[in-house]
């Protein structure tokens, strides 16, 4: 193995697996939600937000709609 590479003879190119790439977000989900997550992926034996990630991919898949009925005010 070489001491030193003269790296200014290398082509640069993009990063084919850039748009693979996972985004970070922030989510404030209930503590029975979680606890649910994390129970299903110790069994799994996978990461939790991992899990929840694939979940949201398979609702995503299935083209899921979610259904929110607001009780009316009396």
């Amino acid at each position: 193995m070489k001491a030193e590479y003269d790296l200014s003879k290398l082509k640069s190119r993009k990063n084919p697996y850039a748009t693979k790439l996972k985004k970070s977000v922030t989510m404030r989900l209930s503590a029975d939600v979680v606890d649910y997550f994390k129970g299903m992926a110790t069994e799994a034996g996978v990461p939790y937000q991992s899990l929840i990630n694939l979940y949201l991919r398979d609702c995503l898949a299935q083209n899921r709609k979610v259904q929110i009925n607001w009780l009316k005010a009396a």
